[in-house]
C-alpha cells in the first residue's frame, strides 16, 4: 500500500492530466488572464516544468531535481507581480482541475490547504 500523495491520486497520470487541465482552464478562462498573462503563449514548458515539480512535490520521482536542482520557485516568480488576486486565479484553476480531474474529495481537501500556502508564499505586492 502506497503512502504519498502522489499515488493515492494515481501517479503520472493523475498528475499528468491534472497539469494539464490547469493550463487548459488557464488558457481558456477570461476570468484568470492575469495570471495567463504571466506565460509565453507557449505553455508546453510550463505544463512539463509544473508536471516535473508537482510529482516530487506530491511525493513522487523527484524530476524537477533530477533535470534542474533545487526548486526556488520564490525566484522563479519574482518577476511577476503576485498580489491577492492573481493567488486567487491560480487557485480557482488548480481547484476547478482537481474537479474535472476527478481527484477524490478528502483529497481535494487536503491538497487545497497546502496549494493555498504555496500560492500565499509567492505573493510579493
Amino acid at each position: 500500500m502506497s503512502d504519498t500523495m502522489y499515488d493515492w491520486l494515481g501517479g503520472e497520470p493523475t498528475v499528468r492530466a491534472l497539469v494539464d487541465r490547469f493550463y487548459d482552464l488557464m488558457d481558456s478562462d477570461s476570468e484568470v488572464a492575469t495570471i495567463r498573462a504571466m506565460h509565453k503563449a507557449d505553455l508546453s514548458p510550463m505544463r512539463q516544468s509544473l508536471f516535473e515539480y508537482l510529482s516530487g512535490w506530491l511525493g513522487g520521482p523527484a524530476l524537477f531535481i533530477q533535470k534542474r536542482g533545487s526548486p526556488c520557485i520564490a525566484k522563479a516568480h519574482k518577476p511577476f507581480q503576485i498580489d491577492e488576486a492573481a493567488t486567487q486565479q491560480w487557485m480557482k484553476c488548480m481547484g476547478q482541475a482537481m474537479i474535472d480531474v476527478g481527484i477524490d474529495d478528502k483529497y481535494r481537501q487536503m491538497l487545497e490547504p497546502a496549494f493555498g500556502r504555496v500560492a500565499d508564499a509567492l505573493k510579493n505586492s
